[in-house]
């Protein structure tokens, strides 16, 4: 079984990854397991903050490395709060949605998209990395509802249902999410490039 670094310490993301590439004879280690510190995402663009992360797993651990980046655009924010989604409030989950709410309560425009970017590098210094875009369009509730996922799913209602994604199953929700369409396409053009089988 081969081994790929996921770029990660998100036990969520790595139970997620794993279950999809298990069937693929691929084994995906958390980054952790190597103690890769976190990479301070510097960069301006999901793509840009998705290669640092994965750079710098596939430097330190000497395998292939898998990282994504990704986040929530908010048509009335203007696209806000995108590559800062997880920091936005500096307060974590609860506190980042509900400064959502807050910027959205004197409007009807709640259109929106949770955007997943991934990318798989073979080595440090691959210079054609493999990069999997996907987004999964929706809008912002007015409260939050649901228990299951994290992040913003507590608000965030996708086109497909008239509940938020927290009030989702996990296997409908992979199916349907940003990650869920990118890990679909990643694995495409990894079996194309004679990566996996």
């Amino acid at each position: 079984m081969s081994k790929i670094v996921l770029a990660s310490g998100n036990k969520g993301k790595l139970k997620e990854f794993s279950e999809l590439m298990n069937n693929y004879g691929v084994d995906v280690i958390a980054q952790s397991q190597f103690d890769v510190s976190d990479m301070a995402e510097t960069g301006t663009t999901f793509v840009e903050n998705a290669i640092i992360k994965a750079r710098h797993a596939a430097k330190i651990t000497g395998l292939a490395a898998i990282a994504d980046d990704s986040g929530i655009e908010v048509d009335f924010l203007q696209g806000a709060p995108g590559i800062y989604s997880a920091r936005y409030s500096g307060k974590g989950d609860k506190a980042n949605y509900e400064k959502v709410l807050t910027a959205l309560a004197d409007t009807t425009n709640r259109s929106a998209r949770f955007q997943c970017v991934l990318v798989y590098m073979r080595h440090a210094d691959d210079p054609s990395p493999i990069i999997c875009q996907a987004a999964w369009e929706g809008s912002i509730g007015f409260s939050p509802e649901g228990e299951h996922g994290h992040g913003y799913d507590p608000i965030f209602i996708p086109q497909e249902h008239e509940c938020t994604a927290a009030q989702l199953s996990s296997e409908v929700k992979n199916a349907l999410s940003h990650r869920g369409k990118a890990l679909t396409l990643l694995i495409t053009e990894m079996k194309n490039k004679g990566l996996i089988n």
